[in-house]
């Protein structure tokens, strides 16, 4: 078996990730601060061996998941490349929304949450019969750009190994960020439905809309990496000054 090295730049805190993991967080974290920009090179893999004392395989595993997140491309011949961040409201993308908003004054306000909740008996998907005898962690956000809401969130995550979640504090935190750091649980695609109804006054209130305008509703299946385990959201949309756009 091979024994990760040991330097001094070895990596702190998050002991509990395997070693490629805490390589991938550092990273991801530089790319979307700014500290690495688009069209930037990454270390390259010696460099990242060195700096942070690992092996090679270790570091390869780690790029390989920016890689797929779409955060870097590969070309041969120079290196690891920092990607062209999208613009605009990734909603309807796996990466998320703080992840497809990058340095936009995103911010996130808990309306209700996370708190555990049995599931609704009339709920928008079909459940399996285990994951509703679970119940489920519930919770409301409300999400602002530049200081004006764009969208109310209700997210149904089964009540399934997440030990400590409810006492996690989720204002200005992404969720899918959340699930990945500390649950591994990785976003890879899932279903939706949207159309545009007219804003119940509730709606209209959270997203500073008169009553009746148009919203968007969209109803979400989002499936993970955990065999099994999905998780759903409800959301509500002001689109009148932002488009939408993503992958799934």
């Amino acid at each position: 078996m091979v024994q990760e090295k040991r330097g001094s730049g070895e990596m702190e805190g998050d002991s509990g990730l395997p070693q490629y993991r805490r390589l991938y967080e550092i990273l991801r974290r530089h790319i979307l601060t700014g500290i690495y920009r688009e069209g930037d090179l990454l270390p390259s893999e010696n460099e990242l061996c060195t700096t942070y004392g690992l092996t090679r395989p270790t570091v390869r595993h780690a790029l390989d998941l920016l890689v797929k997140e779409g955060l870097i491309k590969k070309q041969k011949g120079k290196g690891s490349i920092v990607h062209p961040m999208r613009k605009g409201i990734g909603i309807l993308s796996v990466a998320g929304t703080t992840r497809a908003l990058g340095d936009q004054n995103l911010e996130t306000r808990i309306i209700t949450g996370p708190e555990i909740r049995r599931w609704p008996e009339d709920f928008f998907f079909s459940l399996p019969e285990h994951i509703r005898e679970s119940g489920y962690i519930h919770m409301e956000r409300l999400r602002l750009v530049e200081g004006k809401p764009l969208f109310y969130d209700i997210t149904y995550l089964p009540n399934i190994n997440l030990p400590r979640f409810t006492s996690r504090t989720f204002e200005n935190r992404s969720l899918f960020d959340t699930l990945r750091r500390y649950y591994q649980i990785e976003v890879t695609g899932g279903e939706q439905r949207l159309w545009a109804i007219p804003a119940s006054d509730e709606i209209a209130r959270f997203l500073g809309m008169a009553p009746g305008e148009p919203v968007l509703h969209l109803e979400r299946k989002i499936d993970t990496n955990r065999v099994g385990y999905s998780f759903y959201s409800s959301l509500y949309c002001n689109t009148s000054e932002h488009a939408l756009f993503g992958r799934f």
